[in-house]
């Protein structure tokens, strides 16, 4: 049985399903965040969460395929198995490390957004003699 060539469908099967699957459930959920980040304005927050859904697409799926390369001499499932559990567990912490980057800088956003918004209704400051 030739282990390297399973291992490399399975591997890249698994990780583009997984991908695809992340990109869409934070496309569909994260629109209320992003609406919340650009206080409602609906035509920027889809736009940027379009830009975001490519964006993880591109570096993911790109990171994935150059990833691909294995070293070892893979002669038993325990060995596949364990392979697969690394490399898919790398993409794993590579797609939450981005999510919680991107919900960073989408809540510095919003804080500049609301900052902005707090200092433009408040009364100036005047001292009058």
């Amino acid at each position: 049985m030739d282990y390297l060539t399973l291992f490399y469908s399975i591997y890249i099967v698994l990780t583009t399903l997984l991908i695809i699957y992340v990109a869409n459930y934070l496309f569909r959920n994260g629109k209320s965040f992003l609406l919340s980040a650009f206080k409602g304005n609906e035509s920027v927050a889809n736009s940027i969460n379009n830009l975001l859904k490519m964006g993880f697409y591109l570096v993911n799926i790109g990171y994935a395929l150059i990833s691909i390369r294995y070293n070892y001499n893979l002669l038993s499932n325990a060995q596949l198995i364990e392979a697969l559990a690394v490399k898919i567990g790398t993409i794993v912490l590579i797609l939450g490390a981005m999510h919680f980057f991107n919900m960073y800088i989408l809540y510095l956003i919003g804080k500049i957004t609301r900052d902005k918004e707090i200092r433009k209704h408040e009364a100036p400051d005047t001292f009058v003699l």
